[in-house]
């Protein structure tokens, strides 16, 4: 399996940015160059893929996603990134850039967090028809390594906040207060995952009751504070495993923040149906 690499480090498109678009008729990489990269990746930056045109399937951490006309998929640093063995329809746009472009943007875009837990969005046809204008503009801007940076961050800008608002367009006005809270939750959590933080200690973070912190992790995650951090350590261990990085289910439970490797072979039995030993088989 393929491990975080530096693509955008060694392939960006602009001198100053690391940052890389791919359409159909732009911006493909050689069988050479593209050799090391392999189908399935952990990925070091935010990946975005826009279907104009046509229909492809594509994974993000084990979990495989249709994508069609006017459909956008986005995978966060971290995840497990599984390519199509076809094309990405006729018509598409892929775009690549990591937290140094993220950092001289204006403001913050909190479906990057995706609190909705929802990688794909769909767009209606004024909003897709601007996005792939932006897509085009940054494709233009790209073309030319030594463009200025202001120029393509000030269009990704653009792109984020259209992506930002489409995320969100189906909940009827959310609380924007109990989103704000539930983000803390994912961020805290995320921070500090491997040391087991206790739902109470969260909560008093986040100036809740433990109470309120499990109606709003509930009503955006389906799922008690709890099992979402049981199903984010399991996920973690999924995605180690795939690229071999523990030497012993020991090693990999006490890396996890588990003090009894027992405890956690029975957690990830429970979650995944398979042995931590079957699994890793499976994989191989």
């Amino acid at each position: 399996m393929g491990k975080i690499d530096s693509l955008l480090k060694h392939f960006s498109q602009n001198n100053q940015l690391p940052i890389r678009i791919v359409s159909p008729g732009f911006g493909h990489l050689s069988e050479e160059d593209a050799a090391p990269y392999q189908r399935t990746n952990r990925l070091p930056y935010y990946f975005f893929l826009f279907v104009v045109d046509g229909n492809t399937q594509h994974g993000v951490d084990l979990e495989k996603f249709d994508v069609g006309n006017h459909e956008l998929l986005f995978s966060l640093p971290h995840q497990m990134q599984q390519l199509p063995a076809a094309t990405h329809g006729t018509d598409y746009y892929k775009l690549g850039f990591d937290e140094e472009c993220l950092s001289r943007l204006p403001k913050q875009y909190p479906f990057l967090l995706n609190p909705l837990h929802q990688h794909k969005i769909s767009f209606k046809p004024a909003p897709a028809t601007r996005l792939k204008a932006i897509f085009e503009i940054l494709l233009d801007l790209l073309a030319t390594p030594d463009t200025e940076p202001e120029l393509i961050l000030a269009h990704l800008n653009s792109l984020l906040t259209e992506i930002n608002t489409a995320y969100f367009f189906e909940q009827q006005k959310p609380a924007e207060e109990k989103l704000s809270k539930f983000i803390g939750f994912k961020v805290f959590v995320e921070n500090h995952l491997t040391d087991h933080p206790a739902i109470s200690q969260i909560a008093e973070k986040l100036a809740l009751s433990t109470d309120s912190l499990y109606q709003i992790v509930k009503q955006y995650s389906g799922l008690s504070p709890k099992a979402f951090i049981t199903n984010r350590l399991i996920l973690e261990a999924r995605r180690r495993l795939h690229y071999g990085e523990p030497s012993s289910v020991k090693t990999l439970a006490f890396e996890l923040g588990f003090n009894d490797p027992d405890y956690f072979s029975r957690l990830f039995k429970k979650a995944t149906g398979k042995t931590v030993a079957g699994f890793f088989r499976d994989l191989s």
